[in-house]
């Protein structure tokens, strides 16, 4: 499966600021792990937070040849038209080098509140803000009287090139007809190989009936996972950082959750390339960041080595 590319998460807080930004993303670079993703949150669980734009774009200037990725941006937190200014500025520093991931962010009620966005009403701005955002990126003028966004003769220049992919994530059936709406590709998160299966051809299914033809979708998974020579201290070791950060029992996430040495997670991994996933995006949890950046190289090439005969 020579095809499949691995990504790796920045760490959302590293000590040493800048300096440490630095080594780890020249440490990743030097392995053959193909992008590096950051999360995003503006106020999570009590006000923890990390922007995703702009560590993307410490990431790409720092980085030389590697893909960047927010996974996934919370874009119902924001307004559209500034966005789409921050994505056409970054892609001028490293053209050709952004995947621009957003979602709904839906797990804190409270941080939509905090931004004043009504949770009820989430899904159907964050449509509405990529209604926005496809066309601005494409370089198109766009005009419109929206239930949340009201734009007269809008455009932004220059116009990203190459084009910007925009893959969106979510595992409800009106997440994936967002995609199918408004998405290069599908980001899945807790569902199993199966499900994956099934989204990806759902999503196919809707965008042929809205009458959209994409012949090159960029769908993934999402994946946290527990690197270490033994599974059950890896397994440890993750679920304490998962319920530090999600503040919700590690059971809930445990069956998606493939731990033990990178061989280990590679077959855990394999059904869903089986399946049709060809990109997969790691957060890894070691004993160390180099270890962790050490090990989802190792997942990669298990995965790439890997054959159908």
């Amino acid at each position: 499966m020579a095809d499949i590319t691995v990504g790796l998460r920045v760490p959302n807080e590293l000590p040493g600021g800048a300096a440490s930004l630095r080594d780890f993303v020249a440490r990743a670079e030097a392995t053959g792990i193909d992008r590096l993703f950051t999360g995003d949150h503006v106020m999570f669980k009590g006000g923890r937070g990390f922007d995703g734009l702009l560590n993307a774009t410490a990431v790409a200037v720092t980085s030389r040849r590697l893909t960047v990725q927010t996974a996934v941006y919370l874009l119902a937190l924001r307004h559209p038209v500034p966005v789409a200014r921050q994505v056409a500025t970054l892609t001028g520093l490293a053209p050709g080098r952004l995947i621009f991931g957003v979602g709904l962010g839906g797990e804190d009620p409270a941080e939509l509140r905090a931004c004043g966005v009504d949770p009820a009403t989430r899904g159907r701005r964050l449509d509405e803000a990529l209604a926005v955002l496809r066309p601005l990126l494409a370089g198109q003028e766009v005009t419109m009287a929206g239930d949340f966004f009201r734009l007269d003769q809008v455009r932004i220049e220059p116009v990203p090139a190459p084009p910007v992919p925009v893959v969106i994530g979510g595992r409800s059936d009106a997440a994936l007809r967002r995609v199918a709406r408004h998405g290069d590709g599908w980001l899945g998160l807790w569902v199993s190989p199966g499900r994956y299966a099934a989204a990806t051809g759902l999503i196919g299914k809707y965008a042929a009936e809205e009458g959209r033809p994409v012949t090159s979708w960029q769908h993934g998974m999402h994946v946290w996972c527990g690197l270490g020579a033994q599974a059950g201290a890896a397994r440890a070791r993750l679920a304490a950082v998962m319920e530090a950060f999600y503040l919700t029992p590690f059971g809930k996430f445990d069956r998606y959750c493939p731990c033990g040495t990178p061989a280990e997670v590679a077959a855990a991994l394999r059904p869903y390339a089986d399946a049709g996933c060809r990109t997969f995006n790691l957060i890894p949890v070691a004993d160390t960041d180099q270890a962790a950046i050490e090990g989802a190289d190792a997942v990669r090439t298990a995965l790439r080595e890997d054959t159908d005969d």
